[in-house]
């Protein structure tokens, strides 16, 4: 590829797509004062009614709080995909036939949608003072009754959660402020402490050593200057939607700007990447021998300090016009996090998808929502056109000032540290105790107020797009970000996530005729069948059913009001045109991602083809029950 000129970026907010009809920006100011612990109700202990039950998650011990956590999402794993019922008297018996025992767990809260609470398991037929049932004793039982040979990589994979998580807390506890050069968005992205509440693994990071940890782990509030290497021109694949003031903006610009101040060798281009994977590529074959022949550069670590996000290789530093999607070989829950060449197409080619006329109709029904674009992208092919993997680049559009309250929903309803008072809770909590105090109205009916504001904010436009344009977005809970205006209420929405798209094949024609060749490079079309199911499973299960269990879980409201809710937002939404509204109304039951299960058979879900990159189980409709 021939060399470009340079253009420097300018280090500010102003959104690059200027001259393109987009949401306008929530300026919302500072967030909401905490001055004390919002006050949820509290649990009662099963064994002894009507007396309130320390939240072991508060235990001063991080390890055993750390502990609880896993072993609590281990236990709702296995509810869900095995899709046992509520207990008759607040014990769950779970059968281990493979062990010749059983498991007894006290349940102090069950909830219709998943969020269960539970107290400390413990085996069947041993007397009280044997030892409780720890998250690794748990996961190996749970492991032998699968029969799967990969249950020794679950342990290992457990425990390392646990113990990752246990680290996070410590240190949110000692500092859960956060980082000072932190805008609001950064803020909640690093707040994300537990992660998946129905994930056996959610923080998992196989080879990452604990001074890495802290450096790379946005929970920790790390940062870090990028690893450089420059491409020589020849090898160099790229492309880019990226327009400013009406002008193209190549990949090979953007890089450049990026890399201010950085000498690189003629004809060749700055390539950012994450330092862990620079160190790993270092040690692969092909990346030696283009080091060797003078195809690539190691130039080193370089610039200002980037900050992890939640996912961990997306990095954002407060101020700058891009986000980047690094490529990292790091198993993280499910998948090794290397980009790979058709994601990079399909975020650049949905960019240009929606700015043929599509953005323009959804907005004028949704003004508050949009996509984070992904319009340009980087990699590396070998001398014979092969690409190299782990040299992948996504860019992407940073559309947050540092007064935006953007806070992706997994942030916002998981459990953490708060500054100067005891014990752990949500910011959902925190939000709803607040209206609640500044409005004088109850906790339960502020609760299903803020919920039907989410609904239409960010929940009816994902409905909108794909009833009107055949476009199912994965909107699981941590690509979907809510914007909250300065008291708190959902006021827009955001989603995030270059992989995330299905396609639907009945759609084809009409989306070939906005944007013709669309698919062949992304393969993004799935079958009307599959796309349902995934569809109903993201944001349907996780996403909405997860924030009601969230509500009901930590006190806020009645899961089975805010249930009736949603029944009567998905009766309203039907005339949008998704099939997903009826589909929830009407089906006894649904297939849900099953996360242990998928973890089980060795499944990597960015790897083959999209029905089978993970295992789905059915469960009964809550909707429905």
């Amino acid at each position: 590829m021939n060399a470009t000129p340079t253009t420097q970026l300018t280090e500010t907010a102003t959104h690059p797509d200027a001259e393109e009809p987009t949401v306008p920006r929530q300026h919302t100011g500072p967030s909401l004062p905490r001055t004390s612990r919002p006050g949820a109700a509290p649990a009662t202990d099963p064994h002894r009614p009507g007396t309130p039950a320390a939240d072991p998650l508060d235990d001063p011990d991080p390890q055993r709080a750390a502990d609880t956590a896993a072993v609590e999402n281990l236990l709702r794993c296995w509810v869900r995909e095995k899709n046992l019922p509520a207990p008759d008297a607040g014990t769950l018996r779970i059968p281990l036939d493979a062990s010749g025992t059983a498991l007894l767990v006290p349940v102090p809260y069950w909830s219709p949608t998943g969020w269960h609470r539970f107290g400390t398991p413990t085996l069947e037929g041993l007397p009280s003072s044997a030892p409780a049932v720890d998250a690794v004793t748990l996961a190996a039982l749970l492991s032998r009754e699968t029969g799967r040979a990969e249950a020794t990589e679950l342990v290992g994979r457990v425990a390392d959660s646990a113990r990752r998580t246990a680290d996070f807390l410590a240190a949110g506890r000692r500092d859960p402020r956060p980082h000072p050069a932190a805008d609001l968005f950064l803020a909640a992205e690093q707040s994300l402490l537990l992660g998946h509440p129905l994930h056996p693994t959610p923080k998992s990071r196989e080879g990452l050593s604990e001074a890495e940890s802290r450096l790379y782990s946005p929970e920790l509030h790390g940062s870090f200057p990028l690893h450089w290497f420059a491409v020589d021109h020849a090898l160099l694949a790229s492309d880019s939607a990226w327009t400013e003031q009406g002008r193209p903006v190549t990949a090979e610009q953007l890089a450049t700007g990026l890399a201010e101040g950085l000498a690189h060798p003629a004809g060749t281009t700055p390539l950012p990447l994450h330092p862990w994977q620079a160190r790993e590529l270092l040690h692969r074959p092909d990346v030696q021998a283009l080091l060797d022949q003078g195809l690539l550069h190691d130039l080193g670590p370089h610039g200002s300090h980037w900050h992890p996000t939640s996912s961990v290789r997306t990095v954002h530093r407060p101020g700058a016009r891009a986000m980047l999607k690094l490529s990292l070989g790091l198993r993280i829950t499910n998948s090794r996090r290397e980009n790979l060449r058709k994601e990079l197409h399909r975020g650049v080619e949905v960019h240009r998808l929606l700015r043929t006329g599509l953005v323009d109709e959804w907005q004028a029904a949704h003004p508050g929502f949009d996509i984070v674009r992904d319009p340009a992208w980087l990699a590396v092919d070998a001398p014979d056109g092969t690409p190299v993997p782990g040299l992948d680049l996504m860019i992407r559009h940073n559309p947050f000032g540092p007064g935006d309250d953007a806070v992706c929903l997994a942030a916002l309803t998981s459990p953490r540290p708060w500054p100067g008072t005891p014990g752990m809770s949500s910011r959902l909590a925190d939000l709803v105790h607040r209206l609640s105090t500044r409005t004088g109205r109850p906790v339960a009916a502020v609760a299903a107020e803020w919920f039907l504001r989410y609904l239409d904010q960010v929940v009816r436009p994902v409905l909108w797009l794909d009833g009107h344009a055949g476009i199912a977005l994965e909107a699981h809970q941590q690509n979907t970000l809510v914007l909250l205006d300065t008291d708190g209420w959902p006021a827009g929405g955001r989603y995030r996530d270059n992989q995330g798209y299905y396609f639907r094949e009945s759609h084809r024609a009409e989306l070939e005729s906005r944007l013709p060749g669309i698919g062949a490079d992304s393969d993004t079309f799935v079958s009307d069948q599959v796309t349902d199911e995934r569809f109903a499973y993201y944001l349907g299960i996780n996403n909405v059913l997860g924030l009601i269990g969230a509500f009901g879980a930590q006190h806020l409201g009645d899961e089975r009001i805010l249930l009736a809710a949603f029944r009567s937002f998905l009766t309203s939404a039907t005339g949008l045109g998704s099939p997903l509204p009826h589909r929830l109304l009407e089906a006894a039951t649904l297939r849900s991602k099953a996360n242990l299960l998928t973890r089980l058979h060795g499944l990597d879900e960015l790897v083959g083809p999209v029905d089978t990159q993970s295992v789905y189980v059915t469960i009964t409709n809550p909707l429905r029950a």
